[in-house]
């Protein structure tokens, strides 16, 4: 893996970069769509091509348990199973296996070995190690793999929060004995910041994590809050100066458009997010002021004018408001293809945009308005 830095902000921490994977180049900041099961939700590959994601993020703890990593490996990796041509990140599973991986009966537990959960399909009992989630990763083929971090509740105790910092440390140096054996091909493998809301140990974490010879920084645990926005924008801010400017930053399950700005003012390359397909099965859509509007609105029942009057995106061109309220009551799938599609586009426009306001050293100016 190779990453560059194209162009900086000079009055941000914004840039540009560009990152080297076996699957191809990917222009930062950019936009990971989620393909939990190896599919993101009610699109198909040459969709999310046309849309302009250069990568997509795959759940390993899904895939895992079904149809499990052996089998995708056998049916020659996701890349091909898919047939998804550009990178893959996949994440370790590690959170959802302790988020999901509990039964009526029977609790997930973290101890220093690693993620013992019981399969939310079927309640067998599972364990995650660092070791055996690199293994899953290297079964998906994935171009990008995470380690496996011990990541607290948003409202966890300081001493919580302490020993994840300590555990999610002591695991990203398993993983990478354990990455340095093996025969990687050009892949790359992501170190992971915890230290919840208290700057002591984010600074710890980092100072950690950056030590340690991984291929990118993510910084893990602030998507996960119910705190309101100025918290997770204060946990990014403890390290964001501080962060290693000569490896990619990876802010973990961001995906508003307002949020993208602020965290690309603040450093972050890389994002992932369910949001912008999970909001549109859910009727929601973003406008191009990035406002969220309901297609379920009685205004909408009789409103010809397409999603957003401005957008060129194939929903825009082809549907009214009126039309895709219809769908949307009436169940029909092509509701929610049409507004994840949109949603998408309105995200990497917005990346579009970014990239030519810091080429053009005027991110700041151009974005005044959402910075916070």
């Amino acid at each position: 893996m190779k990453f560059e830095i194209t162009a900086t902000s000079s009055k941000s921490l914004a840039r540009l970069g560009q990152l080297t994977t076996p699957h191809g180049q990917i222009s930062m900041p950019t936009f990971m769509p989620v393909g939990t099961s190896a599919a993101v939700k009610t699109l198909a590959p040459w969709e999310l091509e046309e849309l302009g994601a250069q990568i997509i993020l795959a759940n390993a703890y899904h895939l895992h348990l079904r149809p499990g990593s052996k089998l995708i490996a056998d049916q020659g990796g996701l890349h091909k199973w898919m047939n998804w041509p550009k990178p893959i990140l996949t994440d370790s599973g590690g959170y959802q296996a302790y988020s999901l991986g509990t039964t009526r009966s029977k609790m997930a537990k973290t101890t220093n070995d690693g993620v013992r959960f019981y399969s939310h399909l079927d309640g067998a009992k599972h364990m995650f190690t660092p070791e055996s989630v690199l293994d899953v990763q290297a079964d998906l083929g994935s171009d990008i793999a995470m380690v496996l971090d011990d990541c607290p509740p948003i409202d966890a105790s300081e001493k919580r929060v302490e020993s994840a910092v300590i555990r999610t440390t002591n695991w990203a140096k398993q993983s990478i004995d354990y990455w340095q054996k093996h025969d990687n091909n050009g892949r790359a493998l992501f170190g992971i910041i915890q230290g919840g809301l208290f700057e002591n140990l984010r600074l710890r974490s980092m100072d950690e994590i950056q030590a340690l010879p991984v291929d990118g920084i993510a910084i893990g645990g602030v998507a996960i809050a119910s705190e309101g926005k100025d918290k997770i924008n204060q946990a990014v801010d403890f390290i964001a100066p501080k962060l290693d400017q000569s490896r990619p930053h990876y802010l973990m399950g961001v995906g508003e458009p307002t949020d993208l700005i602020n965290m690309i003012h603040r450093g972050m390359d890389m994002f992932d997010c369910v949001l912008p397909t999970r909001l549109a099965r859910h009727g929601a859509f973003w406008t191009g002021d990035y406002q969220r509007l309901d297609i379920r609105l009685s205004k909408f029942k009789q409103d010809s004018q397409p999603l957003d009057p401005n957008c060129q995106c194939l929903a825009c061109q082809h549907f009214s408001r009126s039309y895709l309220r219809h769908l949307f009551i009436n169940k029909e799938m092509l509701a929610s293809r049409m507004l994840s599609y949109h949603n998408l586009w309105v995200i990497f426009r917005l990346l579009d945009r970014i990239h030519q306001a810091i080429a053009n050293n005027r991110f700041v100016t151009d974005f005044a308005q959402f910075l916070g």
